[in-house]
């Protein structure tokens, strides 16, 4: 792995993982958000991609968990599929959000970044142990790398490059 590839979050396949074809990887990567996860992986249609994965920040279901999280990011991470190189092309962004009114929703601000990023919002309980000592639980934790992390392993196992893109276009 080059430094550029590092820089931009680029990963390539094990040695002798065979390629699997654009629909199989396409399947896979559409089931990665199955169940209760907070994000969701979509058809890129008019966003210029192949595949979308985003936070489901609108979702009723998973609004409340966003707000009450103390978020400050949304993520959305936009896939295109290179057949001839085998490669999926990854362009990650990241807008800051702002909890308003009441009741409390998200609101994206105007600051956009591009790149590998990573959001991390964690919540603790603080308290005294039975033996009078303060005490510190975390419960809630929430990381971007839980979006990421499974998108970029399911590609990697298809025999794919994931290939990041910082500059230019998908």
């Amino acid at each position: 792995m080059g430094l550029f590839d590092k820089l931009t979050g680029t990963r390539h396949p094990e040695d002798g993982v065979a390629p699997v074809p654009r629909e199989e990887l396409r399947a896979a990567l559409l089931g990665v958000s199955q169940g209760e996860v907070p994000y969701v992986v979509r058809y890129g249609g008019g966003e210029g991609c192949d595949l979308l994965a985003e936070w489901r920040l609108t979702e009723p279901a998973w609004q409340h968990i966003f707000v009450r999280s103390q978020i400050s990011h949304a993520l959305k991470i936009r896939m295109r599929f290179d057949q001839q190189a085998h490669e999926v092309r990854v362009l990650e962004e990241q807008w800051e959000v702002e909890r308003v009114g009441t009741p409390v929703r998200l609101q994206v601000t105007s600051k956009y970044e591009r790149g590998q990023s990573r959001t991390v919002s964690r919540r603790w309980t603080v308290g005294r142990g039975e033996d009078g000592r303060l005490t510190a639980t975390e419960t809630f934790h929430f990381d971007s790398a839980q979006m990421r992390d499974p998108l970029r392993e399911t590609v990697l196992r298809s025999g794919w490059t994931w290939r990041g893109v910082v500059f230019g276009k998908l």
